[in-house]
């Protein structure tokens, strides 16, 4: 049994340019690769399930190739009636035979994407590769120099940053053995193996893919937030430890290059960023005390690193006094170590590495972080991590002035960058909480403070007056005499664990305080008064922390300019923002936004939005720093980082943006180092291209952006009015997705709505767009649009269908709107939806609803092809269209098998296999889709 998922016409194409020789190449060993995979898993199901299972799952496998390849109806059929046939217990078995299918091909494309990255890199000349290089390339052809990139860089911070948003379906223990099976292949890839070693790789690639078939699928308890720290905290030991100190100093080698006066070392302008175990937005569970947990377990993991690093460099820095000279600060240094080993007494770097883990040891013990090294002897803990990077430079420079300069551009040199990237706290911990909950904490402090006042009766202007008041207060507003609500008490407990976490790990272990749902001032200034509580913020208006508002939705846009202006206007604040360096970071909300109004117009107001708010920053001569909630599909924001980045309007991105990484989309990018370091890449190539490469005058035209005006109303009013305005739509989107059995699955600590209701509004946007997802019908990624532009060119008859192929071929935000919906309508299947659809009792609403859901799919998917001039979706990415394509086969007998087992289970089927074969239909329609939230 093999996955055939390369198509059969693949010889038809004739290369003759060497990189479509090099594309056919790979392609066959890509198919190589599946075909392995898929024969080695075929023997394990039959070895395991018994012949009869493997014989069912090839029958089911090849009717539906026969189905999708030559559209054969009579397949449908058959493949329907062994589908139905099926018993449940044979039913789980299918599914888990699907379901590690689209696994192994996802590991199997991964390498070759692999393969092909590595490819490149080789064609390259002159020594470096990668979207990176090509960059800088740019830059120098434009004239801009070594120094001038030095100083872009020195004020530069990019800096993705990891959360815990539960759209990773897959176990951490499915994924490592899924990670052996990648290494494998790698090896088999890179090294030519005896006929031993390969007989030998063979068998552990069966051993792997059996202890995967053996492994549960799906998770049978609940995670909780530390667990989602452990889990996050993998990928520091996957990628970024390494990755990121490596392609900072591979960068700062590249400006070296171009013959310039060295001008000192590179900022480390990459910063990893986290939510997991601060984000309090909707989840009980991150308190005060899973935050300090949460800061510890990083810490931990840093200090556990950098003494592993000392104690293989100690090994490696065997430099004898005699045969080498030493500098005079090196020589203090080595007499301050505890080590009094005979056997190093002379080798002064030996021992002065000794002493520096002697002290980083203390250092951990006193930050209360667990390590498993012991030092050979006790020193003074760090004050700082100013004091430890002190001494790793004392190294250093002994090693430079005396010759040594490939030793110290060894470990030493990326142990002195990691220090210089990852400090004592690993990385940047933000904290997050509705401004709904800041307001009713203000209100209750206030009206204990002031008796008989009611705050939450107050105006918007009688609150900001009251709050910059407090702002400059030198008392306490908390009472130590006033017995506060638990939600009170645990919202001051987080804000003084806050300030522990400062004075402990250093003021970058928590430089964020986000505000979710921010819809005017007062939401922001509730938030600094919170912290003056706690002394992050000072009435002398000095801030130790970033006051950061979170606009979500199509309103809150809309409105975030008039905000931001009005907060830099006011004295009390704009002294706050002053001390912070004149930075004001601003989080735009991809995933609400897109819930609230539909994809186009989330699109087009989180556009305007920055246009708006790069103009009020520059009248206020303050630097604007935009954090981009994307989620990881196309309806929550998701697509390529590179084009997101380079789309942007000018001045938006200005050499700072951070960028959230969720989900499945943290473990396709940064499971690999290889892959992880080439997505760093391509965020610092696009934050530097953006920012340097693409002047101010290349707005888009004014009649461009009327005319996405005009598109987004009318995709705003044709999304709301089937959502927010169709009567029984709560009713058919319920029935019709697996919405309530995804919240069955074991996937994270937060719960799916906000509130106990069915409303949508309430629901979160992750199981909105997962549970279409799952149906296929991927709505939020494009609903609206196809309406929207036809009634637009019956509106503009004389600019018509050529203006907007203009605004596709002259436009980068424009062309990454619509490449975003040609891949998500890729992935769609209006056939299957239909099967869902099935599952709403009332025939008039279904028939209403669906009927309406059709027209506006065919409708979308003509349009968007007639402005992209293709003639079917992904025309223009053929190795995406391919593997799209072909995982079809895979995914439909999933999507009929759920929609059955839907079914059953919603007819009260006490049978807990129907249950958790639901589950398993998720999981493996997950990994086919490739992305779920």
């Amino acid at each position: 049994m093999s996955l055939q998922t390369i198509p059969s016409d693949a010889t038809e194409h004739r290369p003759n340019r060497p990189e479509d020789v090099q594309a056919t190449e790979a392609e066959t060993r890509l198919r190589d690769d599946i075909r392995l995979l898929g024969r080695i898993l075929g023997d394990t199901v039959r070895d395991q399930e018994g012949a009869d299972v493997f014989d069912l799952v090839e029958r089911i496998r090849q009717t539906s190739i026969r189905f999708h390849r030559d559209e054969d109806r009579l397949a449908r059929r058959e493949l329907e009636q062994i589908l139905d046939s099926m018993s449940t217990s044979e039913t789980v078995r299918i599914v888990r035979a699907f379901s590690y299918f689209s696994h192994l091909a996802n590991i199997a494309e991964d390498q070759n994407n692999i393969r092909q990255m590595r490819a490149r890199g080789a064609a390259q000349s002159g020594g470096a590769s990668g979207v990176l290089a090509e960059t800088l390339a740019h830059a120098k052809a434009a004239g801009i120099g070594a120094d001038a990139l030095r100083t872009f860089f020195k004020s530069a911070m990019v800096s993705p940053v990891l959360t815990a948003h539960p759209t990773e379906v897959r176990r951490k223990s499915t994924m490592d053995r899924e990670m052996e099976v990648a290494a494998l292949l790698d090896r088999r890839e890179r090294v030519a193996l005896t006929a031993e070693e390969a007989a030998a790789s063979d068998e552990q690639l069966r051993r792997e893919v059996l202890t995967l078939w053996q492994t549960n699928l799906l998770r049978r308890t609940k995670l909780t937030v530390l667990d989602e720290v452990s889990n996050g905290l993998a990928f520091y030991d996957y990628t970024f430890l390494r990755e990121v100190p490596r392609l900072v100093n591979a960068l700062e080698d590249r400006l070296e290059e171009g013959g310039e006066a060295a001008a000192g070392e590179l900022a480390s302008f990459l910063r990893m960023g986290s939510w997991i175990g601060g984000d309090r937005d909707g989840n009980p569970f991150v308190t005060a005390d899973v935050m300090r947990g949460t800061l510890r377990l990083q810490s931990s993991r840093v200090m556990q690193f950098y003494l592993n690093e000392l104690h293989v460099l100690g090994s490696e820095l065997s430099i004898a006094a005699h045969l080498a000279d030493v500098s005079e600060e090196l020589r203090t240094l080595a007499e301050r170590s505890p080590d009094t080993s005979p056997h190093r007494s002379g080798e002064p770097y030996r021992l002065a590495v000794s002493g520096i883990y002697a002290r980083l040891t203390a250092t951990a013990e006193k930050l209360e972080v667990e390590i498993t090294r012991r030092p050979v002897g006790k020193g003074k803990p760090y004050e700082s991590v100013r004091e430890l990077q002190a001494d790793l430079d004392v190294l250093h420079r002994s090693l430079i002035s005396n010759n040594a300069r490939v030793i110290a551009r060894g470990r030493l040199r990326l142990l002195r960058r990691a220090v210089d990237c990852f400090g004592f706290h690993l990385a940047r911990l933000d904290i997050r909480q509705n401004s709904a909950v800041h307001e009713r904490t203000i209100a209750e402090l206030m009206d204990a403070a002031n008796p008989g006042m009611s705050y939450l009766a107050l105006g918007e202007d009688a609150r900001i007056s009251l709050l910059t008041n407090e702002l400059r207060s030198t008392r306490a507003l908390v009472s130590p005499f006033v017995k506060y609500s638990d939600e009170t008490m645990g919202e001051l407990n987080v804000f003084h664990a806050a300030a522990e976490a400062h004075a402990k790990f250093g003021s970058d272990a928590i430089p964020q305080c986000i505000i979710s749902m921010c819809k005017g001032m007062s939401d922001m200034l509730e938030v600094a008064v919170l912290l003056k509580e706690v002394g992050l913020v000072h009435p002398s208006g000095r801030s130790a922390i970033n006051v950061v508002p979170l606009f979500e939705t199509i309103e809150d846009l809309q409105a975030s300019s008039g905000i931001m202006d009005r907060m830099l206007s006011l004295h009390d604040y704009r002294r706050l923002v002053d001390s912070r360096g004149s930075v004001q970071e601003v989080m735009l909300g991809y995933s609400d936004s897109n819930k609230d109004g539909g994809f186009v117009t989330s699109g087009w107001e989180l556009y305007k939005a920055e246009i708006g708010l790069v103009e009020v920053f520059e009248r206020h001569h303050v630097r604007l720093r935009l954090f981009h909630g994307r989620g990881g599909s196309v309806g929550r924001g998701g697509g390529p980082s590179y084009d997101a980045i380079i789309a942007q309007p000018g001045g938006a991105v200005n050499g700072q943006i951070r960028i959230t990484e969720q989900g499945e989309i943290i473990s396709s990018k940064y499971s690999n180092a290889e892959v992880g370091r080439n997505n760093l890449e391509i965020l610092a190539a696009a934050t530097l291209e953006a920012s340097l490469l693409h002047p101010r005058q290349s707005a888009p035209r004014r009649e461009y952006l009327s005319a996405m005006d005009e598109l987004s109303n009318l995709a705003f009013r044709a999304y709301r009015g089937l959502v927010y305005e169709t009567d029984g739509f709560v009713d058919y989107f319920w029935s019709s997705t697996v919405i309530n059995e995804i919240a069955t699955l074991n996937i994270g600590s937060r719960p799916a709505s906000r509130k106990k209701t069915r409303a949508i509004e309430d629901l979160r946007a992750i199981p909105w767009v997962f549970s279409w997802a799952q149906c296929r019908l991927m709505l939020p990624g494009w609903y609206g649009f196809g309406s929207a532009v036809e009634q637009w060119i019956a509106e503009h008859p004389q600019q018509g269908m050529p203006f907007l192929k203009e605004l596709y071929r002259e436009w980068p935000f424009f062309r990454m709107l619509l490449s975003n919906m040609d891949m998500v309508l890729a992935k769609s299947s209006i056939a299957i939806a239909s099967r869902y659809a099935e599952l709403v009792p009332d025939e008039a609403l279904r028939e209403q609803i669906f009927g309406r859901i059709r027209r506006e799919w065919h409708s979308c998917i003509e349009t968007l092809l007639d402005i992209m001039g293709q003639d079917r979706l992904l025309q223009g990415n053929p190795l995406l269209e391919r593997s799209v394509r072909h995982r079809f086969p895979y995914l439909d007998p999933l999507n009929h098998v759920q929609v059955e087992l839907l079914k059953e289970h919603r007819a009260q089927n006490p049978d807990e296999q129907v249950l958790r074969g639901i589950q398993l239909t998720i999981n493996g329609i997950s990994a086919g889709l490739r992305n779920t939230g």
